[in-house]
């Protein structure tokens, strides 16, 4: 018998002490065929979302998933994301949560896609920010 994973519990712990420290809650998701998120949003295959009680409705963070709506320009969407797609959990203010390793299954999917139209091989799974996050102005 496969234990289940400490992943959703230590996402769920982190979510927890962000919210009750006064602190914002982001994600960081590897986006695949899996996830329902805004792909005009996705960067270099991922998207950086908050998961702050002011920024979800319906937030529910499951074993299986995290789903919730959110308000991307002014237009609600439903977002669905794959436990094993979490690639972090960190406090927007100061950097401090966890990375986590990417899992298989999101990794076999990865290596099988092209991005499309350009008969190229996509990029290996970007690396879960360490660190604190930076804000960069782009002119």
């Amino acid at each position: 018998m496969e234990l289940p994973s400490t992943k959703p519990y230590l996402i769920r712990a982190i979510h927890e002490w962000c919210c009750d420290n006064g602190f914002t809650p982001y994600i960081t998701v590897i986006a695949d065929e899996r996830t329902r998120v805004p792909r005009e949003f996705v960067r270099e295959g991922q998207i950086v979302l908050n998961i702050g009680y002011e920024a979800t409705g319906h937030l529910n963070i499951a074993n299986e998933g995290i789903t919730f709506q959110a308000r991307f320009g002014g237009v609600a969407r439903d977002i669905s994301v794959p436990i094993g797609n979490v690639a972090a959990i960190f406090a927007k203010e100061n950097g401090a949560g966890m990375a986590f390793e990417p899992e298989k299954a999101g990794l076999a999917s990865k290596a099988q896609e092209t991005v499309p139209g350009s008969g190229l091989d996509p990029e290996p799974p970007p690396v879960a920010p360490t660190g604190r996050p930076k804000l960069q102005r782009i002119k």
